[in-house]
């Protein structure tokens, strides 16, 4: 294998795909990139077996031509040592492997030698069936990530709560995460005419937030028997699919709602992380909500070691009971309420120790529920 190509294009196609790429692995082929040289461009993939991310770099980009491919082939490279020397060899790459699997990079007078590994013993990338897909927009996709994938469980107790079930039915997809203590639920009418439910790791979740391309494009998506795909004009993640059945969490939305507040979401975001300066103290980072005046909600939280911070904000609306107490955690707060975009929010409340229902007003498709925590 041999190939010329622009190092700038280069460094960031291994930037994409070391994100997949595990040091931690008892595997030595999954410590490497694998770089494959075709007729119509080149090929960088890199796996922890749970994830596989691929990117191709076409030969021409914007009417220039980015890469020369002299021999075609393939060969694994060590992604550490591939990352730190393309990052700092300037101009032009001059990459060749020999059939011992010796790679030699070249830039100007630079030159590297480094000991690869046999492509063939590399995993096999799952077959997708191209007939069984649907579309989304990146930027939709990520927004619908971003708004559930926070509320997934970070606890290996429950395997399948620390991912976000997926389901997919007639031209709508719903995103459901929860840890048990608090739960996102986002749904979007999409063109889809796959019908089935799915469980996805919140780790590639927060993978695929991190790769630019997919959030500017069409994404299109293909669910196997055990991988998600999920893929750009370029890039392309796959994803094991946790399994297991997820609970049925229709039942948890609160019917019985005694108080309903509307509100500036920024202005309670803000009250609520000057709360939780004081809240640390406590175990689930207490930070308390109470009615006061009829109109206007109370925010405090204390440390008996530091002192203690109340707030008064003004209500836009009130309805229903005038008297209330809730002690809640204010991080997940404060999660909840970062990822809302509207300007207003309604919360729901069924009691001092029922689950509050927050909901941005105006967006019916998206919900949330934080359980509440004792104040003693």
């Amino acid at each position: 294998m041999e190939f010329i190509i622009n190092s700038e294009n280069f460094n960031e196609a291994i930037s994409e795909v070391s994100k997949a790429v595990s040091t931690k692995t008892p595997l030595q082929i999954l410590t490497g990139i694998k770089v494959t040289a075709s007729s119509d461009c080149l090929t960088l993939t890199g796996s922890n077996s749970d994830i596989i991310i691929e990117k191709s770099i076409p030969l021409m980009k914007d009417g220039v031509k980015i890469i020369e491919i002299v021999h075609e082939g393939s060969v694994v490279i060590p992604a550490k040592f591939l990352s730190e020397i393309v990052k700092k060899l300037p101009g032009k790459i001059h990459l060749k492997v020999n059939d011992n699997h010796l790679i030699t990079i070249q830039s100007n007078e630079i030159v590297t030698s480094l000991n690869g590994l046999n492509s063939q013993e590399y995993p096999r990338i799952p077959k997708i069936n191209k007939n069984y897909d649907l579309k989304i927009h990146g930027n939709e996709l990520t927004e619908i990530i971003k708004q559930t994938v926070f509320a997934a469980s970070k606890s290996e107790m429950k395997p399948v709560l620390t991912g976000v079930h997926m389901s997919f039915s007639k031209d709508k997809l719903t995103c459901v995460a929860t840890n048990s203590h608090r739960l996102a639920m986002r749904e979007r009418m999409i063109q889809s005419n796959i019908q089935c439910s799915i469980v996805v790791p919140s780790t590639s979740l927060n993978e695929l937030l991190k790769l630019t391309e997919f959030e500017l494009s069409e994404i299109k998506l293909f669910i196997t028997e055990n991988y998600i795909v999920f893929q750009s004009d370029s890039t392309t993640l796959y994803s094991r699919l946790i399994e297991g059945v997820y609970p049925n969490t229709s039942g948890l939305i609160p019917t019985d709602v005694k108080t309903t507040i509307t509100l500036n979401t920024k202005q309670f975001l803000k009250g609520i992380d000057r709360a939780c300066l004081f809240a640390s103290e406590w175990r689930n980072n207490n930070v308390n909500l109470s009615i006061i005046e009829g109109s206007k909600l109370k925010i405090s939280s204390n440390s008996s070691e530091v002192g203690k911070i109340e707030e008064i904000q003004t209500l836009k609306e009130i309805t229903g009971q005038d008297e209330l107490y809730i002690s809640l955690d204010g991080s997940f707060l404060k999660d909840a309420l970062k990822v809302i975009r509207e300007e207003e929010i309604k919360i729901s409340f069924s009691g001092s120790m029922r689950p509050i229902l927050i909901e941005p007003v105006g967006n019916p498709t998206y919900l949330q529920l934080i359980s509440p925590v004792r104040s003693y």
